[in-house]
């Protein structure tokens, strides 16, 4: 039972194209994972996002604001555009801080803390109505009587 010089040459060759195949069978993976991987760092990765940059501040006109037990709120408000904003039209801003505002004790908005909260719920709306064109607010005037 002994084999041909041939016949071992002929199984040897067999064994090692197999293998040879599956060398670059893994090769040709190895390459398109580097490219799909390069391809995705460079083109489809999520960009951070820009923190938006100031711009114009627009000082709004003061409004008088009704609170309960006949006292008043006179309220001056100016936006802080961002450098993508357009024309900026202040009512929304009014319109929303009057909502805000309204109806409240003259010794909840008078709190330093309490205003503070309110300010930030409106610079929240704001960013909303004016989608993203107005990044803060300022109070320019804030009378209660």
């Amino acid at each position: 039972m002994t084999t041909s010089t041939a016949e071992k040459t002929e199984t040897e060759e067999e064994t090692s194209g197999g293998g040879g195949r599956l060398k670059k069978i893994a090769i040709v993976v190895v390459v398109v994972l580097l490219v799909a991987a390069a391809a995705w760092w460079f083109v489809l990765r999520p960009k951070p996002e820009k923190a938006p940059e100031p711009g114009e501040i627009v000082t709004l006109d003061s409004t008088q604001i009704n609170l309960t037990g006949g006292h008043y709120l006179r309220l001056g408000l100016a936006l802080q555009l961002t450098t993508d904003a357009h024309e900026v039209d202040g009512s929304k801003a009014l319109d929303a801080a009057i909502d805000l505002f309204s109806g409240r004790t003259m010794a909840s908005i008078s709190q330093p803390v309490r205003r503070d909260e309110l300010k930030a719920k409106l610079v929240h709306q704001l960013d909303e109505s004016y989608h993203g064109e107005v990044m803060d607010v300022y109070f320019t005037e804030f009378v209660t009587q």
